[in-house]
């Protein structure tokens, strides 16, 4: 058992080490002036529910430097005044709004469906996601356009983070989800893409209808992001890139209850077996045996079957590695004043992963008041 342990932790110590060099040789990206030549970009925000966030996602995109864009709202049957908020606010915008309205039909997954139905609508040849409770700083679409006119990329997949913390929880929650970012971000760099964010996603339309849209994973109600991706880094392996800029970062709302958090994790877990390559299955369960490292470790020393040194390796390959990345991931998202958390958060994450690594193999959660499978 003690070979298992060490042979795991020094993987998974090689694995964080690899992606904390690849995030400070990854350059970040300083753009020009966006020129004549700049794309033309299609906004589409699949909303339900967000009534109470939406005006501030408009007026961040009224702001925008970048001016080649249409903004089109997918109202999916919200039971609130969602949908009447948005066709008020398009009556005096300074961009072109559409407000598109979904009726209530079932559907396996409700998001896909109000993606591909704006596609259809789509005038630009950029489509870039968002998320209807988001925040964009004014350079957003600017620094997004110049990243692709110099690139060409295929697909763009920007940084995530949330809004201001208020407490331990919202902490917590940061520092979690500056691990995904950060490391979605460096296995793209790698040439091995992993995961990435609908929050902050960017994609050519031909190269969506080119790879049949959400085609073959549409009976999944998450993965709109993700499964996208994979389909497009398998038919373009260089044309999948992270944008390393401030200016993009876009901001969300941290969860303000454990069940919405719960929901949303497990709805997030559940993608891992539906994978059409092996290499995000694969990472899922060596993630998961790594974090499953320190608590059998520490067991196995509680049940006197491991001594007291052994422990403090697997401990010391694991918190090390993983500070020094999430320290660097978490400045870059001008998240300095959550580095606080990391050392917490290294000492529920373990528990974390395996309550969620089990969680996803039940069926079915709730989302946006809805059940799904």
């Amino acid at each position: 058992m003690t070979l298992s342990l060490l042979a795991v932790s020094l993987l998974y110590a090689f694995f964080t080490f690899l992606l904390w060099m690849t995030w400070l040789r990854m350059p970040a990206f300083v753009p020009d002036i966006p020129g004549t030549g700049s794309p033309r970009i299609t906004v589409i925000i699949p909303v339900r529910n967000e009534a109470s966030t939406i005006g501030n996602l408009l007026d961040d995109l009224s702001k925008q430097t970048f001016r080649q864009f249409e903004v089109i709202v997918a109202d999916d049957a919200s039971t609130d005044n969602t949908g009447q908020l948005v066709r008020q606010y398009a009556e005096q915008a300074s961009f072109v709004l559409h407000p598109l309205s979904l009726r209530e039909e079932r559907t396996a997954s409700p998001k896909k469906r109000a993606i591909t139905q704006s596609i259809a609508q789509a005038t630009g040849d950029l489509i870039v996601t968002t998320d209807g409770d988001c925040r964009v700083g004014p350079e957003w679409l600017a620094t997004i356009a110049a990243f692709y006119t110099r690139t060409g990329a295929k697909l763009i997949s920007g940084p995530v983070t949330f809004t201001d913390e208020h407490g331990v929880f919202d902490t917590l929650q940061t520092v979690e989800f500056a691990s995904l970012i950060g490391s979605g971000a460096c296995t793209m760099r790698l040439g091995y893409p992993t995961m990435c964010n609908g929050a902050n996603l960017c994609y050519e339309k031909k190269v969506f209808t080119e790879v049949g849209g959400f085609a073959g994973v549409d009976h999944l109600a998450s993965g709109d992001d993700e499964f996208l991706m994979h389909k497009i880094a398998s038919r373009y392996p260089d044309g999948v890139r992270f944008l390393k800029h401030a200016g993009s970062i876009v901001r969300t709302g941290s969860h303000r209850s454990w069940g919405a958090f719960y929901s949303q994790r497990k709805r997030w877990a559940s993608k891992w077996k539906a994978y059409a390559s092996y290499g995000p299955s694969v990472l899922a369960v060596f993630i998961f045996l790594s974090n499953a490292a320190p608590i059998v470790s520490i067991l196995g020393w509680a049940g006197g079957y491991l001594t007291g040194k052994t422990v403090l390796m697997v401990l010391g390959l694991k918190i090390i590695p993983e500070f020094l990345f999430l320290h660097r991931i978490l400045v870059f998202l001008q998240k300095r004043s959550a580095v606080w958390g990391i050392p917490f958060t290294q000492l529920i994450y373990p528990l974390y992963v395996l309550f969620f690594g089990l969680a996803a193999q039940g069926k079915g959660y709730t989302w946006k008041d809805r059940r799904l499978t």
